[in-house]
């Protein structure tokens, strides 16, 4: 394959020097190096990089060429004792990690090779990547898109799922119809409709994988196997002056997938856990109004049995066809982001509720509703957010707020016998300009937790501090602390059973130079949830010095 794509480049260079058409070249760099300092009070042990390894490193490089209507792209993918695939384990590999070729004829975009797209939201089908968490969901084929006329469009795409430097045996088809309508004498309603379809077949080595686990079932938990799987979306955006209402409606067809809550009959009784065949819904609206400084959105989603992979053995984050979108805030804050939910593909109830005012020009306010529960009012989670941002001028800017937090750490983490953690978070961030260049921004926050049998939820309060000083355009330091000041039930303990309070500090500098940003800083890192748009894993404690640089060229 790599010869391959050599010999197009080859071609292009030709087709460029006969057409004296000018080519354009562009790309990426992105980089992390990570020292591994061993810290077995945290908890940042018993891995292969603290244990053996002491380094490891993950880089990326984009190059795309485009002359004469042609682009192809390549990117190198390294990982050397990398815990991104598993945190608790060590990945060496490099190779192509993508590759691709484009052609636009008139009306028709042709593209072969490593494809990334989706189908409205994303709920039937999304091709995407997130590299904080190695997600790479790109679909290893080809894709044609047809612009019938100024308003619609017709996509189609056929291939396998990306696995690393491979692919997942199963194959994934697709068909996506797209418009846009103006009504009205003065054209002030439009509409934006949609139409999706997807289609996943399975191979005869995954189908022989599900059979051998279900032999391993009692008779009662048995079910017959398809090889096809369907999933349509309907979907549509109204504009209608200040409001804006985006609907959508997805189904599949039945499917099988991995229920932890299903009762398994066994020999000895009953257990929790199997593998059921079913079919599935999501139902998503999302109506927002935005007018004289005041902005609302309502969001609602209901989510029914709708786990779409293209191998329904695999579990967490891989061989993920869709994406279903999250129903709670995108917080910033080094507290306010400690417990985030997974979005629940089987049984989710979730409603969200954002609204913005400009209170004057300096001074605006902002609140925040989310709540989560599955279908018979189990609370999943709830969330309360506040904001209050002050504007002296050009000189200051004051931001204040407090979260209030219910997170069920049973079904986010797997964890048992505990209780739904409790939080409240207040925050303060102050950022002071001294001229153009020179500026300090300093926050704080404290994170308390509530109590069961007098022992705090997790690991009980938090505080966190950091400042920052910056001299533009180049220049930014960092220095942080997050400090366990109320020890809970997850604490690290002395060698009496003692909880301990302790200082997880952070050092960073950061560099920039045109395009191209350097950052180094020491870490002591304290277990945690970290999400990518309701994607969630749970990362190990982490210490150690960490380099990282990205350019874009």
């Amino acid at each position: 394959m790599i010869r391959f794509f050599l010999t197009i480049i080859s071609l292009l260079t030709i087709v460029q020097v006969y057409s004296q058409s000018q080519g354009r070249l562009s790309g990426g760099f992105q980089a992390r190096a990570n020292v591994f300092l061993r810290d077995s009070l945290i908890g940042a042990d018993e891995i292969p990089q603290y244990d053996n390894e002491f380094a490891g490193a993950e880089a990326w490089l984009d190059l795309a060429y485009s002359v004469s209507g042609f682009t192809v792209g390549v990117r190198f993918d390294l990982f050397n004792n990398s815990n991104l695939l598993n945190p608790n384990l060590s990945y060496t590999a490099q190779g192509l990690g993508r590759y691709y070729l484009s052609k636009d004829v008139g009306k028709l975009s042709l593209t072969a090779g490593h494809i990334y797209d989706q189908i409205g939201s994303g709920i039937i089908y999304r091709a995407y990547e997130a590299r904080p968490q190695l997600i790479d969901t790109a679909l290893l084929g080809v894709r044609g898109s047809y612009r019938l006329n100024e308003n619609w469009s017709f996509k189609a795409f056929t291939g396998r799922q990306r696995n690393l430097f491979s692919t997942f045996t199963p194959t994934v088809k697709g068909a996506n119809l797209e418009g846009f309508l103006q009504l009205g004498e003065e054209k002030k309603i439009s509409l934006a409709p949609g139409i999706g379809f997807v289609n996943r077949t399975l191979s005869d080595e995954v189908v022989g994988n599900i059979v051998g686990i279900l032999t391993g079932y009692q008779e009662v938990d048995r079910f017959a196997l398809e090889y096809n799987t369907y999933a349509a979306t309907v979907y549509n955006t109204l504009n209608v002056g200040p409001f804006v209402w985006y609907t959508e409606a997805a189904y599949k067809s039945d499917d099988v997938f991995f229920d932890a809550l299903a009762t398994r009959t066994d020999l000895a009784g009953s257990s929790l856990g199997k593998f059921v065949r079913d079919s599935g819904t999501v139902f998503y609206n999302s109506i927002s109004y935005a007018k004289n400084g005041l902005g609302i959105t309502l969001e609602g989603k209901r989510t029914e049995k709708f786990n779409f992979r293209v191998d329904p053995t695999l579990m967490l984050n891989q061989g993920l066809i869709n994406f279903i979108p999250p129903m709670n805030r995108e917080n910033t804050y080094r507290l306010t982001t400690r417990y985030q939910p997974a979005t629940q593909d089987l049984e989710e109830l979730a409603f969200q509720a954002d609204i913005q005012y400009r209170i004057k020009k300096n001074l605006s306010a902002g609140i925040n509703i989310s709540n989560i529960t599955d279908f018979d009012n189990n609370l999943l989670y709830r969330e309360l957010y506040t904001e209050v941002v002050y504007k002296y001028e050009r000189k200051w800017q004051l931001t204040s707020g407090v979260q209030v937090q219910r997170y069920n750490q049973e079904v986010y983490e797997a964890k048992s016998d505990v209780p739904i953690v409790e939080t409240v978070v207040p925050y303060a961030d102050f950022l002071y300009k001294f001229d153009r260049k020179k500026s300090i921004r300093a926050e704080v926050q404290y994170m308390h937790t509530g109590e069961k049998d007098g022992v705090k939820h997790d690991f009980g309060d938090w505080v966190f501090a950091q400042v920052e000083f910056s001299l533009a355009p180049h220049w930014s330091f960092v220095v942080a602390d997050m400090y366990n000041s109320g020890p809970g039930k997850e604490s690290p303990t002395d060698e009496n059973g003692n909880l301990l309070k302790l200082h997880y500090p952070r050092f960073d500098v950061f560099y920039v130079n045109n395009s191209n940003r350097y950052s180094l800083s020491y870490i002591k890192q304290v277990e945690g949830v970290i999400c990518t748009g309701g994607i969630c894993r749970l990362e190990p404690a982490f210490s150690g010095v960490r380099f990282e640089i990205s350019s874009v060229f």
